[in-house]
């Protein structure tokens, strides 16, 4: 089992949702990093359970202690150890699980390929596990923050309700002002009340988050088979309940013709459309329907994407499935489970984005941090 993932900056996860602890080594920071702690547990705030009647009832503190790496508040260059310990576990509520196959779960796969697994709330499957990667992506956003390099994720659709398509028509720092983290106010008490019958009726919903990366300068990624939108796209996929992914104008835009699609290169001043900044690329474009990357690596323009997220498999109400021996029978899952993962989910897409774009950055030795 890989739990490995970057080149030069790398993260290694442990843990189960129901063990003693969540957590992993960081390799790769830069050293003299002022690690600012208050920043960190902000993050992981923003993935805990147990924040609003929409997620998951487990109340956990979710505490982050670093174990290495770490002196006098500053980065040493040296692998950072940590751990979050799980506090409030109930592993009784998973008991009828022993024996069972979840429909659409990671149970039967992990049996089929380990011959064993940990049916407490799903052991390594459990979305619990990116505790990892939000503590990760926190520290790499401490780095990305001195180069100026911004990443923002929201809650872009849930079910049949969605925001327009062009990020550029919200303003995204109201992303935090609702439990849905939608930065249309109006949207998100739509979304909320979706989520509150979905819930009610024992069922889950899924949808679709999107993130824009800001300041990104141009040059990272590699053109054959690390291209910068192949490692997004297989970071934000590597998370739990992820179906899909795009970047640009995506699957929308097969309908256009090149004509329509071309990013037409322009001076600076004629730039009026986008954010342009300059420190990071000499050029700019008239559009950006290439979502900052071309040829699988970024041109200086803004990086957006969408990633979609199934239903949580997990239903409070009855299904059909089959044991260990291939028996059909009727179970009802017990324990906590959120109805939609979205609003917690969208810190661990910004973690992942910022562990893929600071893993570049370190890999151009034409920048400095």
């Amino acid at each position: 089992m890989k739990n490995t993932i970057g080149h030069l900056f790398t993260l290694t996860t442990f843990g189960e949702s129901h063990g003693a602890a969540i957590g992993g080594v960081v390799d790769g920071m830069p050293a003299g990093i002022e690690v600012d702690m208050a920043f960190i547990q902000s993050e992981l705030n923003r993935r805990r359970p147990g924040q609003s009647q929409i997620t998951t009832s487990r109340q956990e503190p979710d505490q982050v202690e670093l174990l290495s790496g770490v002196f006098e508040g500053k980065t040493t260059g040296c692998p950072i150890g940590f751990i979050v310990r799980n506090q409030n576990q109930h592993p009784q509520d998973y008991e009828n699980l022993r024996t069972l196959f979840r429909p659409s779960h990671a149970d039967y796969t992990y049996y089929y390929k380990y011959g064993t697994r940990d049916h407490r709330g799903g052991g390594r499957s459990s979305a619990r596990i990116t505790i990892s990667r939000v503590v990760a992506g926190a520290l790499a956003k401490l780095v990305l923050r001195k180069l100026g390099i911004t990443i923002q994720a929201f809650t872009s659709q849930v079910g049949a309700i969605a925001l327009e398509r062009d990020y550029h028509l919200y303003d995204l720092s109201l992303t935090e002002t609702n439990v849905v983290r939608c930065p249309d106010a109006e949207k998100a008490r739509e979304m909320e009340a979706l989520i509150q019958q979905v819930k009610a009726e024992g069922d889950t919903i899924g949808g679709v988050i999107t993130c824009v990366v800001k300041g990104c300068p141009a040059g990272l990624g590699d053109p054959e088979f690390d291209k910068l939108h192949a490692q997004l796209g297989s970071a934000m996929l590597s998370i739990n309940a992820v179906k899909g992914f795009e970047y640009g104008e995506g699957f929308a835009g097969v309908t256009q013709r090149g004509s329509e699609q071309n990013d037409i290169f322009v001076p600076h001043d004629s730039h009026e459309t986008h954010e342009v900044h300059e420190a990071h690329t000499p050029h700019s474009t008239l559009t950006n329907h290439s979502g900052g990357i071309q040829g699988g690596i970024s041109n200086g323009q803004d990086i957006y994407f969408r990633v979609a997220f199934k239903p949580v498999a997990t239903l409070l109400r009855p299904q059909q499935t089959i044991d260990l021996e291939g028996n059909a029978t009727t179970f009802t899952a017990r324990g906590r489970h959120d109805p939609c993962v979205l609003p917690r989910a969208v810190p661990v897409v910004e973690a992942m984005a910022a562990m893929v774009i600071l893993d570049n950055y370190l890999s151009l030795s034409a920048y400095k941090i």
